[in-house]
């Protein structure tokens, strides 16, 4: 049985330095991804996919640990003025922000799979294909890979600009709990 410690209104720093990692990470991956998915086949195109199925690795490793994380440590309560819908709302966005954390990873390995590429994390560790090749549900993954990205691009716009709201409009300390020294430089 796990024993829990009651909520706090802050975040620990660990799970801060998860949030930016994953946030820096995610975002790079990202951007690798759109940056090489039209180049022409090339050994330099090659390198590029293996950098990018290495990080989606290393990215689906860094949600469990967070997952694990959030699961055993107290989350922040919501603020007293927060009103109930946005607390459900951003329950569910970043209930969201976990589940396409784990799927876009894990549909990008499954498309290597139905591909016929398999995932060598860091060259060296061979990860075992998901399913056999097939080439019209290797297709068919790729559209998936490609909306699940942008599905996730959109929810952490709105993720953001939620929390910048909360900082210049409502002027209420939601972004300084992922960005403590926020909270220092108001203080004077």
């Amino acid at each position: 049985m796990m024993i829990k410690t009651p909520p706090t209104n802050t975040y620990t720093r660990s799970a801060i330095g998860l949030h930016w990692l994953m946030a820096l990470a995610l975002a790079s991956n990202l951007v690798l991804g759109l940056s090489m998915a039209d180049l022409p086949l090339s050994p330099q195109k090659l390198q590029l996919f293996s950098w990018h199925k290495w990080a989606g690795m290393t990215l689906l490793a860094l949600v469990t640990l967070r997952l694990l994380w959030r699961v055993t440590h107290p989350v922040p309560q919501a603020l007293p003025n927060t009103p109930a819908w946005q607390a459900r709302a951003a329950n569910l966005s970043h209930f969201g922000l976990y589940l396409l954390m784990f799927a876009i990873p894990l549909s990008g390995w499954l498309m290597s799979s139905a591909g016929g590429f398999q995932v060598v994390y860091l060259g060296v560790l061979p990860l075992p294909d998901l399913i056999g090749k097939n080439k019209a549900l290797f297709e068919s993954l790729k559209e998936i890979h490609e909306t699940l990205n942008y599905a996730m691009l959109a929810l952490v716009i709105v993720h953001s600009a939620a929390a910048l709201k909360h900082h210049w409009f409502d002027r209420d300390p939601t972004l300084a709990r992922m960005l403590p020294w926020l909270a220092r430089t108001n203080r004077h």
